[in-house]
């Protein structure tokens, strides 16, 4: 049931105290200054419109509308209570996990394990769409002392190829490389004032493990002019694979009518093969109204061996829509891929995606 429905049916004067009660509480709550009110006097803080876009589900010329049934509505309804239900679990999982290990009594708020679940559908050029379900977890234990954590996820980055990772959501589960899960104690720590160091000692968690250890130094600028920076460097040792590393620089400055633009290169050092892969993407970022956001993309992939040369060219648009709350999200991504091994000629494919994220504390990018 929204907010709109638990208000539909009640007089006039105490809906208007309730979604005056309603607001201030959701005010409170996201952090905002709240202010006496006198009744009649909103003082431009309690319309709906200066509430984050979060917090409601429904769009802006819905706020009053009268409450229809359907089997939507009940399906959707049902959707809710399982998010209100797992999400709590996955959430009390994390805290159980760090007070045991800390042996503190309390656990940090603002943990962030999650398990993101849901299912995506691609079509390519003859073939038709396939169903392929997708999961991916984080088990985050940031407690066990004051700088050092317990983090268990579903993959691995350093095993994934680069063209792989630039192309993530362009891919279905069954197309990704399959990585293992990973279980680390990972060290933070700072050098100088501005740059973040992270160390990781831990195992692939198969049979036989796999040991790994990645060092990890971030920086970002804020220049004076409308650039932002920002700078990632990692080293990395496998048992099995040997060791890597990798440089990715980012240069993103805004551009007018809400774009966000953004070009980042990254190079990657494969020492058991010997050779470098690159990578240049340009990316946009737009959002187009408290529901949905567009982010369209140009890509370059290269590698070293045989020669410096081109492996793959790719443009992609992904729209992405809020479906419900933050948490419930849809996808549809058109895109098009020239690699090498086909003689540069196009692929074309269409990804609809729907994902849930169960957690109870999780920053999300709309």
């Amino acid at each position: 049931m929204t907010l709109t429905h638990c208000f539909s049916d009640l007089p006039a004067a105490i809906r208007d105290l309730a979604t005056m009660a309603v607001m201030i509480n959701a005010t409170t709550a996201w952090g905002l200054p709240v202010s006496p009110v006198q009744p009649g006097d909103d003082g431009g803080r309690l319309l709906p419109e200066n509430l984050p876009a979060s917090f409601y589900d429904f769009a802006p010329d819905e706020y009053w509308r009268e409450p229809r049934d359907s089997y939507w509505l009940d399906f959707s309804n049902w959707v809710i209570r399982q998010e209100r239900a797992h999400g709590e679990r996955v959430q009390s999982l994390g805290e159980w996990a760090d007070r045991t290990l800390s042996g503190s009594k309390q656990a940090m708020p603002n943990n962030e394990s999650y398990l993101r679940v849901g299912f995506a559908t691609e079509s390519e050029y003859g073939d038709p769409a396939q169903f392929e379900p997708e999961a991916r977890f984080k088990l985050d234990i940031p407690t066990v002392e004051q700088k050092l954590r317990l983090v268990v996820e579903s993959e691995s980055d350093e095993l994934i190829p680069l063209s792989e990772r630039r192309r993530n959501r362009q891919l279905t589960e069954a197309e990704r490389s399959d990585t293992d899960a990973t279980g680390a104690f990972r060290f933070l720590s700072e050098v100088g004032d501005a740059i973040n160091l992270s160390n990781d000692l831990g195992v692939r968690l198969r049979i036989p493990p796999d040991a790994f250890w990645r060092v990890t130094a971030e920086k970002q600028w804020q220049t004076n002019s409308p650039w932002h920076l920002a700078v990632s460097q990692r080293l990395y040792y496998f048992h099995q694979d040997g060791w890597g590393s990798r440089s990715w620089f980012g240069a993103g400055r805004e551009f007018g009518d809400g774009w966000q633009t953004l070009l980042a290169s990254e190079i990657e050092w494969l020492h058991a093969e010997r050779k470098f892969e690159l990578s240049q993407v340009l990316s946009s970022h737009k959002r187009l109204n408290n529901r949905s956001t567009i982010t369209p993309r140009l890509g370059v992939i290269g590698e070293s061996q045989p020669g410096w040369r081109t492996t793959s060219v790719f443009a992609d648009l992904t729209w992405r829509y809020r479906l419900h709350d933050n948490w419930v999200f849809a996808e549809m991504i058109p895109a098009v891929e020239f690699p090498r091994s086909a003689g540069f000629k196009d692929r074309g494919s269409l990804i609809l995606r729907i994902e849930l994220y169960f957690s109870g504390s999780i920053d999300r990018i709309w």
